[in-house]
């Protein structure tokens, strides 16, 4: 005689297909592009945790849920892991982008007084409680377009008093739907009280700053903007070596704007990523997979910044690394919280394939973080983050760009976020 089906607290059912990578581990090279995808398929969760994952009908034989979910022939994949966002901040720059739009320079504005600066002003002027209101709204819009997790970074404050601030505002947002893990960026530039005493300043961060923020645990990761005109590499080094001597992770922004060699001082570090990278040499890719660095690669940047470069990440991806792709949410240089576009545009200037597209921003970003043991991949045993998207495959994740396809997400094994798809919008092939 057949056994009674084990209730569970979730059943998502009805998916068209679940598509995700597997494992606990970085993809890289060949791998990268490789998922399972499962057609006609369910979830099963209980306790937060996926209990099975397989065709429907198997698991309606296995499992009973207290709560199910309908895919409506829509896609499962796993939540986004969004890698590296500036979240923390108070007033937009909208006139940055119409000086780029008249052909203003990213350093050129940066000289006029806006740029990260402009930003710092805006922080410094703010209190916590306002500060926090804008992250909520952010939150609530990244879980909108599917993002579960976050990275994000102070580098608003640039004292130590404000930093500090920023932290203690992520640390409050804490109880939100979508998981944080906090980054002190306090090298993100040097303040204009210090604008001649570059040196005064980097010892504050690594005197005072650094120590303050591992006493109160108050960060996971420490990075730093190593470009020229801000932190060389030699500041560079020193903010993150004190940093890894606190028992911080490592995570800097490499390479963006000019070919400095932070690639290769994130591999000499053993940072956990290194991100932009569109001026990133051979000999520093090189480095990055010898030491197994995630690159954390940001497509839409260029983009907005008006910049032909972009990062070389055919090149990277055939040396063997495992991408991380991100928005770079931020006031200034990349006003966008949509992962789903992130990918797009992957697919369109980095020629990746939707399934490594899938994989960047779900079990390798989980990786870059510490998480993906925990993170990333639809497998028995992880963490419940599920997205329901109303496409017919995962293929349309970069191939329909601009509308966003999140109809149902699943934190932990819990619901956060329903809504009702598009009309029309599972519907395959025609002319």
């Amino acid at each position: 005689m057949a056994s009674e089906p084990a209730q569970v607290d979730l059943l998502v059912h009805g998916a068209a297909e679940i598509a995700t990578p597997a494992g606990n581990a970085p993809q890289g090279g060949s791998a990268l592009g490789r998922i399972r995808v499962t057609t006609g398929a369910a979830v099963a969760v209980e306790a937060g945790r996926i209990a099975a994952v397989g065709p429907e009908a198997d698991i309606r034989r296995r499992f009973r849920g207290r709560r199910e979910l309908d895919a409506r022939a829509g896609t499962v994949v796993p939540g986004f892991v969004d890698a590296h966002t500036h979240p923390v901040f108070a007033g937009t720059r909208e006139d940055e982008f119409e000086m780029r739009t008249a052909g203003a320079s990213y350093a050129e504005i940066a000289r006029r007084g806006g740029g990260i600066l402009a930003s710092v002003r805006g922080v410094r002027a703010a209190s916590k409680e306002q500060l926090l209101a804008g992250l909520l709204v952010r939150l609530d819009r990244f879980l909108e377009l599917g993002t579960t997790t976050v990275e994000a970074k102070t580098g608003y404050g640039l004292a130590l008093a404000d930093e500090i601030k920023c932290l203690d505002v992520l640390a409050a947002a804490k109880g939100h739907a979508v998981e944080i893990a906090p980054t002190f960026l306090g090298a993100h530039d040097y303040p204009e009280e210090f604008r001649d005493r570059r040196q005064a300043y980097v010892d504050l961060v690594v005197e005072k700053m650094l120590p303050r923020v591992a006493e109160g645990r108050l960060a996971e990761y420490c990075d730093v903007f190593a470009e020229k005109g801000y932190f060389d590499l030699d500041a560079a080094r020193r903010v993150l070596s004190r940093a890894r001597d606190l028992g911080l992770g490592l995570r800097i922004h490499a390479d963006q704007l000019s070919g400095l060699g932070a690639a290769e001082l994130a591999a000499e570090l053993g940072a956990a990523s290194a991100d932009h990278l569109e001026f990133a040499t051979e000999r520093g890719i090189e480095a990055l997979s010898r030491a197994g660095v995630i690159p954390v690669l940001c497509p839409v940047v260029p983009l907005y910044l008006r910049q032909e470069q972009e990062a070389p990440a055919r090149r990277m991806i055939d040396a063997g690394l495992a991408p991380a792709l991100s928005t770079d949410f931020n006031p200034g240089s990349c006003y966008l919280q949509s992962l789903p576009e992130v990918l797009s545009w992957a697919a369109l200037r980095y020629r990746m394939t939707a399934a490594e597209c899938l994989t960047a921003a779900t079990l390798n970003a989980a990786c870059s973080l510490g998480r993906g043991e925990r993170l990333g991949s639809i497998e028995p045993g992880k963490q419940a983050d599920l997205l329901v998207l109303d496409v017919p495959s995962h293929l349309h994740l970069v191939y329909e760009l601009g509308r966003n396809p999140v109809v149902a997400v699943v934190k932990a094994g819990r619901v956060v976020l329903e809504r009702e798809p598009s009309r029309g919008a599972l519907r395959s092939g025609g002319v």
